[in-house]
């Protein structure tokens, strides 16, 4: 059964839902931004099947998330790699991880991996901030609200 398509639907998590697809696309953008390119390391690292791993490359090609970038000619072959659009979304996969840490989603008691600055050695978060001061806002300080092209449902949610 093919999932429903949030295309049109006027809501940027739904549109950003569209674009990334599911589960096995998160895990290959979780391995094309630590240094994963080819398609058997990618296929290796999250054990997903070939005709899956086919099918994700080529929804991120049509998205422009990732790119495709020959690196042999004879025999010709190709490995992947983030677009800046993709790059981007490196905030998503550390949020998942710091919640993946945080409750313990592996069950194994202790996170696998760490962010930590490469300097210091201190442990990063992610945290959100004021765009104009660059100050930390608490999270219960954040709000949403209608945007300028917020349709009239948006507009009743938030009002």
């Amino acid at each position: 059964m093919k999932p429903k398509s949030f295309k049109g639907m006027p809501c940027s998590i739904a549109g950003a839902l569209e674009a990334i697809g599911d589960r096995w696309t998160l895990l290959l953008i979780r391995d094309l931004s630590v240094g994963l390119h080819r398609y058997d390391d990618l296929r290796t690292s999250t054990g997903i099947p070939a005709a899956t791993l086919a099918t994700r490359l080529k929804h991120l090609l049509e998205y422009g998330i990732i790119e495709r970038v020959r690196y042999q000619e004879r025999p010709p072959r190709d490995e992947y790699r983030l677009t800046l659009k993709g790059q981007d979304l490196w905030k998503v996969i550390v949020a998942l991880r710091e919640w993946g840490d945080r409750w313990d989603a592996t069950g194994l008691g202790v996170p696998p991996v760490e962010m930590v600055d490469s300097e210091t050695g201190h442990p990063l978060i992610l945290e959100l901030v004021d765009a104009e001061t660059g100050q930390a806002i608490s999270c219960d300080r954040a709000q949403l609200r209608p945007g300028p092209v917020a349709d009239g449902v948006t507009r009743q949610i938030f009002n």
